[in-house]
């Protein structure tokens, strides 16, 4: 009976309103801003917290300037997250486009595979439904399940309609292997900013002004196949349009010391959350984890 239910408010509900203008969809999301900062007050604490430990230097009146524009921004990716469920392609490519796709045609030619890391900066959704459309790879994003199992086989068919393809950090090895059995070069996006499960097996370094264990994966993956690796940065250029720039960390990661590629990546993480700290993810329990006695970049330098 669930399983109908949601099924219902997906294709009754959250699929129609999908198709309303964006210009239209952006009046909700001014009442959903409201809704967040003014009246629920979702997670703010959480995100003062953050913010307040991250930039020290910073006013209390510094403070809440960029929490209001946070929820603001956060409003406009919900909207803009229900609308890449109809989203045409021409549009999409309007919204969300690269400046320099041309730097990873070699790595096709080469018939490469290649990994893109960033984070939940700015608009992410619509670079996992536009992976296939700047390059000839075959787009993954790679990412964690949902805990709603009918939700997630119905954003899954929404998100892959343009030929990219999403795997989960459960069966990611299995993907990549199953690629490179066929000979198809593949390009991965790994979104490494989520608090990682365990405080043993992750990196960790000073992000933010904060000790910060950081996931590990990008590196793991770039290491065991020795995929090229580059950062991509989102620039937000107005409301609803964004611009991403591709950056490289490492063409040859095997060759690459311990945390080299993890540190390059979280740097320019940091470089772009200092310069507009409104488009990063706050709301998330970032620093939930304390450092182990012994690290474990120390023990494998060991």
């Amino acid at each position: 009976m669930k399983k109908v239910s949601y099924f219902i408010l997906f294709y009754v509900v959250i699929l129609p309103l999908s198709l309303i203008p964006l210009k239209v969809l952006y009046i909700l999301s001014s009442i959903i801003y409201i809704f967040l900062f003014y009246i629920i007050k979702y997670r703010k604490r959480v995100v003062e917290e953050n913010l307040r430990n991250s930039f020290p230097e910073k006013s209390n009146k510094e403070i809440h300037l960029i929490t209001k524009q946070y929820y603001k921004h956060l409003s406009d990716i919900f909207i803009e997250a229900l609308k890449m469920l109809t989203i045409r392609k021409s549009n999409l490519l309007k919204k969300y486009r690269c400046t320099n796709p041309e730097i990873l045609d070699k790595y096709y030619k080469n018939n490469q595979s290649v990994i893109l890391v960033s984070a939940h900066y700015n608009n992410w959704e619509y670079m996992v439904l536009s992976l296939s459309l700047h390059w000839l790879f075959h787009g993954i994003g790679v990412g964690k399940r949902m805990t709603n199992k009918t939700f997630e086989r119905l954003m899954h068919k929404r998100r892959t309609r343009f030929n990219s393809e999403v795997c989960y950090n459960d069966n990611v090895r299995e993907t990549i292997n199953k690629y490179i059995e066929t000979n198809r070069p593949c390009l991965y996006m790994l979104l490494a900013d989520q608090s990682p499960n365990d405080r043993n097996k992750c990196y960790w370094t000073r992000f933010l002004n904060q000790d910060t264990p950081v996931i590990y994966g990008p590196e793991y993956i770039a290491k065991k196949y020795n995929f090229p690796v580059f950062f991509y940065r989102v620039n937000k250029l107005k409301r609803g349009y964004y611009s991403f720039d591709i950056i490289p960390i490492s063409d040859n990661p095997q060759s690459t010391e311990y945390g080299f590629i993890t540190q390059k990546h979280v740097s320019l993480l940091e470089e772009e959350i200092k310069k507009h700290p409104q488009y990063w993810l706050w709301s998330h329990k970032r620093w939930k984890l304390s450092p182990p006695e012994v690290l474990y970049q120390d023990s494998f330098k060991a």
